[in-house]
């Protein structure tokens, strides 16, 4: 598609910030009014508009979709949206490791302990660590806890923590994302490091490479996004 407009603007609207396409207001994907809590939000919905060239890419829009996300599917149904949330706590890697004694294990228990424990602290909850790939169920009052502090986010953050959570294959790195000061790279790492330790005894090659820098970006879009949501 050829790009068919001139001016980018962002205006305060009844409800939040809307990016302006020569004067007109955007709207999602779904045909709703793409309005967005913040004036940060509002700018990087802007500049993904203003980046485009002669020719609209439409997979450059990372920041509309997460957007688009939150209002024509999270919006309708937040139940689904945090049920699918608490699916990656029951299953979230950082709680899946090697047999103790193994330096993979150790690597692991360095990296993800500190994590898992400070999302306990912060919860008042409990996860079960598991050595080897067995499900083992967490606690039904870890499982409840984590469900009210998912409750009380915004369709935005809840949008952001999905695509955090689904890269991570956790919620637990998914929430330290918004509740840390940790950079967001260094949690996409961390919760890498099982696919990361595997290329170091074994090499990667190119589409692997190519395959990680791609989820590390889309990491970084999402938490770039859900501090900008969050004001």
């Amino acid at each position: 598609m050829k790009r068919f407009y001139k001016d980018v603007s962002t205006a305060r609207v009844d409800g939040g910030w809307q990016v302006q396409l020569d004067g007109r207001g955007l709207k999602t994907q779904g045909g709703g009014q793409q309005i967005v809590p913040t004036e940060a939000a509002a700018q990087l919905l802007a500049g993904e508009w203003a980046a485009q060239g002669e020719k609209i890419d439409p997979k450059s829009f990372v920041f509309r979709d997460l957007a688009d996300l939150a209002l024509d599917s999270v919006a309708s149904d937040r139940a689904a949206t945090v049920a699918k949330l608490l699916a990656y706590a029951e299953t979230d890697t950082l709680c899946y490791r090697a047999e103790p004694g193994e330096a993979l294990f150790e690597r692991q228990d360095a990296l993800w302990e500190p994590l898992v424990a400070a999302c306990e602290e912060r919860h008042a909850a409990r996860f079960e660590r598991i050595s080897g790939i067995i499900h083992r169920a967490q606690p039904e009052a870890t499982m409840a806890a984590l469900r009210i502090r998912l409750e009380r986010e915004s369709d935005f953050t809840l949008a952001a923590l999905l695509t955090l959570a689904s890269l991570a294959a956790s919620l637990i790195t998914a929430l330290a994302v918004i509740e840390h000061e940790a950079e967001a790279e260094r949690l996409f790492t961390a919760a890498n490091a099982e696919e990361d330790w595997q290329a170091e005894l074994w090499g990667s090659d190119f589409e692997a490479e190519k395959v990680r820098a791609l989820r590390l970006e889309a990491f970084l879009r999402a938490a770039e996004f859900a501090a900008a949501v969050r004001g």
